[in-house]
């Protein structure tokens, strides 16, 4: 996992010369490996562990903060729809995720930094119905000659005390094992992969070929970005990526509505099975999914839950709901924090994900709900994570 660390130490068995060798390349550590890969596949495995040694704590307290209604705007779309895109009303509704009745260790306890609940309104605008795609991404590729972040060989320059030997283009991929194994050692079921790429998401033996309209993955933030300033779009605040996954509704956990499988009926690409070694496939996928494989959500959007974490442009910062709070009113449009924070690793820049992945899980998982958060460093792409865009403006 790329960061901007120029070194760490790296002393976990199993595959410690691995992780080791990355993180000589100034790649990653780790420190950097548990708060970037963990929130990914959702519930926080710390909190989990912690459970059996803090039984009975209890959460922060929300302030009493509750759902209000959401209240979209009645103006029409200034334009036509872009092409595969949506409009999105935009409005005043409630941010943020409910502290659950019995403030569960590994659930909601595990999203502390999605509350409190505030009021928000957000203008307008018109949103990707469904993640960017391999296609659209390879379009963009042959258009412009685009490299991306895991194709990229680190440099000397770039990270002095490395190895030349040590210096190679890879990326994070979800490598499960084929037995059961303790949830303390990530290390079973992440590795760096040499070659790892959005052509090639989980190793060169890999490939996209079949698979044009599966979410592109392996793509840092600067890598969407590139894709949005191309395509004349920009990528989503938090704030209208929420009020969008809500699809009109207010106050619900899922973007369809009150239960996770409605009349039994599988709404998102998630985790079934054992974590991390049997995924059943239940939902039917195992690993990532073709786009828009579930319905859709109010406004029409797809996979707003589950398969691929998306990226959005906020600074990530635990206490920025809170800020806001403070603040008290509406806030219009927000934008994030001006710098980012996280206090577990305050020297490294992360920005906001969104919506979990298929590696969620009820076992300990509960970042598909719609007011979770998740994080990661702007240069780090994983095989679960990729982006859609949105823009102020219709077709033209």
């Amino acid at each position: 996992m790329k960061s901007n660390v120029k070194s760490r130490n790296v002393t976990a068995q199993g595959r410690s010369a691995q992780w080791g060798d990355l993180a000589a390349s100034g790649r990653v550590s780790v420190l950097m490996f548990w708060t970037l890969v963990a929130p990914f596949f959702c519930a926080g495995v710390y909190h989990l562990l912690s459970a059996s040694t803090q039984a009975g704590a209890s959460a922060p307290a929300s302030a009493g903060a509750t759902f209000g209604p959401t209240v979209p705007n009645t103006q029409p779309a200034p334009d036509p729809a872009p092409r595969s895109m949506v409009w999105i009303p935009g409005g005043e509704f409630s941010m943020g995720a409910a502290d659950p009745p019995d403030m569960d260790m590994v659930g909601m306890r595990a999203t502390t930094d999605s509350r409190p609940i505030h009021r928000v309104y957000v203008d307008g605008f018109f949103m990707d119905k469904t993640d960017v795609t391999n296609s659209q991404f390879a379009e963009f590729v042959k258009a412009t000659g685009y490299v991306t972040i895991a194709e990229k060989i680190p440099t000397q320059a770039e990270f002095p005390g490395a190895p030349p030997e040590n210096l190679y283009a890879g990326s994070v991929v979800f490598s499960p094992p084929n037995h059961e194994v303790p949830l303390n050692d990530h290390f079973q079921w992440w590795s760096y992969v040499k070659g790892a790429n959005w052509r090639h998401p989980t190793g060169p033996n890999s490939s996209i070929k079949g698979k044009e309209v599966y979410p592109v993955v392996q793509v840092a933030y600067a890598d969407a970005q590139a894709y949005a300033k191309w395509a004349h779009k920009r990528l989503p605040t938090e704030a209208e990526w929420e009020f969008a996954a809500r699809g009109g509704l207010a106050g619900k956990p899922y973007v369809w509505g009150e239960k996770f499988k409605p009349n039994e009926k599988w709404m998102a690409n998630t985790f079934q099975g054992h974590f991390p070694d049997q995924d059943s496939g239940a939902d039917g996928f195992v690993g990532v999914a073709p786009v828009g494989k579930f319905a859709a959500n109010g406004y029409g959007l797809y996979d707003m839950a589950g398969n691929v974490w998306q990226w959005t442009s906020d600074w990530y910062r635990p206490d920025y709901y809170g800020q806001l709070a403070k603040i008290g009113g509406v806030a219009r449009n927000p934008k994030g924090p001006e710098t980012p924070l996280d206090p577990e690793e305050p020297n490294e820049k992360k920005r906001v994900h969104r919506g979990g992945s298929f590696l969620c899980t009820d076992l300990y998982c509960s970042r598909y709900m719609v007011g979770t958060r998740g994080k990661g460093e702007v240069s780090t792409g994983t095989n679960h994570l990729g982006f859609r865009c949105v823009s102020s403006s219709g077709a033209k």
